[in-house]
């Protein structure tokens, strides 16, 4: 079970993202802090092939028109909230 809050899980279901994405994002995604104590992952080009190299092909191509997700892990690693990307995510 991912540790997820409720609001997260009105997010998922109304932005159509299966969960089964939040757990590769937890696996395979880059991490980057937001400044406001939270980490954000996301799936950047090397994540992308980790993560086409280490599950089964029908795997990916099952979630691979939600790899442009994000999701934001509060201090305690819990997941707060998930969306799609649209812009480029800074990394500093």
């Amino acid at each position: 079970m991912l540790p997820i809050t409720h609001h997260a899980q009105v997010r998922l279901q109304q932005r159509g993202i299966p969960a089964v994405v939040v757990e590769r994002l937890l696996d395979f995604g880059r991490q980057t802090h937001d400044h406001r104590g939270g980490t954000i992952l996301f799936f950047d080009h090397r994540a992308r092939n980790t993560l086409r190299r280490q599950i089964a092909s029908d795997s990916y191509k099952e979630i691979e028109s939600h790899l442009d997700t994000y999701a934001v892990l509060g201090s305690d690693g819990v997941v707060v909230t998930v969306g799609h990307r649209t812009q480029r995510i800074n990394r500093h």
